[in-house]
């Protein structure tokens, strides 16, 4: 039995699964302090038949704490960003590309600005050193950290995927010199093949390495106070779980991991596996494409509040469109609103609920669309206005997915979330076949209680000629021992997805491979995996 939670910008959403089974699902507004709604979805879903604290296995949560705390730049620890690369890579500093106020927020008020520092180290694309690491000069790093009074450190070295040993050399310098207190965060661990956006993600980790600790600690106690001894479990942005003690080190690996719980709940719910993913929630429509049940990964890079990045994330396109969203009646024909919302006041400011505030939820209610709240206090509105609004609601959508799309083969839709009921039945402009299963609007909950164990390589390799089949074999191994390493069950991992590029810029048949594969968890392996 696993209860599934997923924190959004208006609703914490929870389901009780036993199985395959929906027995309690649970949606409530989100509160200000976040924790207190996840204890409130918690203890009602524990109120159904059969439900008890004892009975739960395992609790999973999708939060967005740590995306939003890098978005508003608050709450962010004073950073410092260690790069190996001398003599190489010193024309672009560390954050020099940051947004001015989130470089600001990671300095901690230090007038000398952002600590960065450029040592030796590093390795080219085939493993060959680019210069030697030089232990004095990170002591000498160390120490001016530790006079600045920082206490979390981003190490970052040029192929660190292809090669880690001189991060993890400086680690330990770092360490050794910093005291066990300080927080290190390494590149290779966190981003994929390219030194900047790798960079920029493992200074983000690092800044959220602080929070990280206080939010799984209010979680578990959360849990604690409804009586459920059961392991917590934070949803990944690659659609599978990691566990409490993984997410304190690497809370980055949470960005976005709404919407992929999202698709992965339509998935399970619809039974397509192949299909577009519209999920709207109370501010935001999120598109997006699932592929062999999967949502689709974004090739290149992301960029999340001005700040570049290439850690796996979903490819999602979103529109600051949902249930919560501030509607204007001009006439039928002319609607205007969309990216302003009530967010988690919907249930006091919508017309239907006694407030003062045309939303897009009072659209569907007046349209027949939903039963919420009370119908007749927006029986006054005009029909052919609030027909025209939901039509302009629909093409906006519509044009979304349509953006989302790789070729114009027929493509079915499944529509998710609690603001779907915006959308009429028959279909969206182009798109006839539109489905919304039981339970849509709890999908985002149900798609974290089902998540999996992962395991992933990101890797330059050399193939000779004749050799290319052996290499894919080692690479698939790999992926599967890091996903049974993870948490998984032997014998139900697969791997779910190769992505092969030619470097054609690079000799000796050089390709980068990057190899998923997933499993069923298996807590009893994870925790002797964590004890080992």
């Amino acid at each position: 039995m696993r209860i599934g939670i997923d924190v959004g910008g208006t609703n914490t959403d929870a389901v009780l699964l036993d199985g395959d089974t929906v027995l309690a699902t649970v949606k409530s507004p989100t509160t200000t302090d976040v924790t207190t709604g996840v204890v409130r979805a918690v203890t009602a879903v524990l109120d159904a038949p059969g439900a008890a604290p004892g009975t739960v296995t395992a609790v999973m949560i999708g939060t967005t704490h740590f995306v939003n705390a890098l978005v508003e730049g608050a709450r962010l620890a004073p950073t410092a960003a260690v790069r190996l690369g001398l003599p190489a890579t010193a024309a672009l500093p560390p954050m020099a590309d940051w947004p001015p106020r989130l470089r600001a927020a990671l300095t901690g008020g230090d007038r000398d600005g952002p600590a960065v520092y450029l040592c030796h180290g590093g390795h080219e694309y085939d493993g060959r050193p680019i210069s030697p690491l030089d232990p004095a000069e990170l002591r000498a790093v160390a120490a001016d950290i530790a006079a600045r009074g920082i206490g979390s450190v981003a190490v970052s070295a040029v192929f660190s995927p292809v090669t880690a040993e001189d991060e993890t050399r400086a680690a330990e310098i770092l360490a050794a010199e910093l005291g066990a207190g300080v927080h290190l965060s390494l590149s290779h661990e966190i981003g994929r093949v390219g030194l900047l956006p790798r960079e920029n993600a493992t200074i983000v980790n690092a800044a959220l390495r602080d929070l990280a600790d206080t939010i799984v600690a209010a979680l578990g106690q959360a849990l604690a106070r409804a009586g459920i001894t059961a392991p917590l479990f934070l949803s990944q942005n690659d659609g599978t779980l990691m566990d409490a003690e993984y997410a304190r080190r690497h809370p980055v690996a949470t960005f976005a991991s709404g919407p992929t719980n999202s698709m992965r709940g339509a998935a399970r719910l619809s039974g397509l596996t192949d299909c577009a993913v519209v999920d709207i929630g109370g501010t935001t429509t999120d598109a997006g494409i699932l592929t062999g049940g999967f949502p689709r990964e974004a090739t290149g890079e992301s960029e999340t509040a001005g700040v570049r990045t290439n850690f796996r994330i979903p490819d999602v396109l979103s529109l600051g469109l949902g249930g919560g969203s501030l509607v204007g009646l001009t006439g039928p024909g002319a609607p205007t609103g969309g990216a302003r919302s009530v967010g988690y006041r919907l249930t006091d400011d919508a017309l239907v609920f006694g407030g003062t505030v045309l939303t897009a939820t009072d659209l569907a209610v007046a349209a027949g669309h939903a039963a919420i709240g009370d119908p007749a206090l927006v029986a006054h509105l005009d029909r052919a206005a609030v027909r025209a609004a939901l039509d302009h609601i629909a093409a906006r959508i519509a044009d979304t997915v349509d953006r989302m799309r790789t070729s114009p083969a027929p493509l079915p839709v499944v529509a998710v979330g609690g603001g779907s009921v915006l959308l009429a039945p028959g279909g969206l402009p182009g798109l006839p076949d539109v489905r919304r299963p039981a339970h849509f609007a709890v999908a985002n909950a149900i798609g974290a209680a089902i998540a999996q164990v992962g395991g992933e390589i990101d890797r330059v390799y050399r193939i000779p000629p004749g050799r290319r089949d052996a290499v894919l074999d080692e690479a698939r191994d790999e992926a599967v021992r890091n996903a049974e390493n993870a948490g998984a069950r032997p014998g139900t991992v697969t791997v779910v997805d190769i992505d092969e590029i030619p470097l054609a810029y690079l000799p000796g048949g050089t390709t980068r491979l990057r190899v998923k594969a997933v499993g069923d968890l298996d807590p009893a392996r994870l925790e002797a995996a964590r004890h080992a």
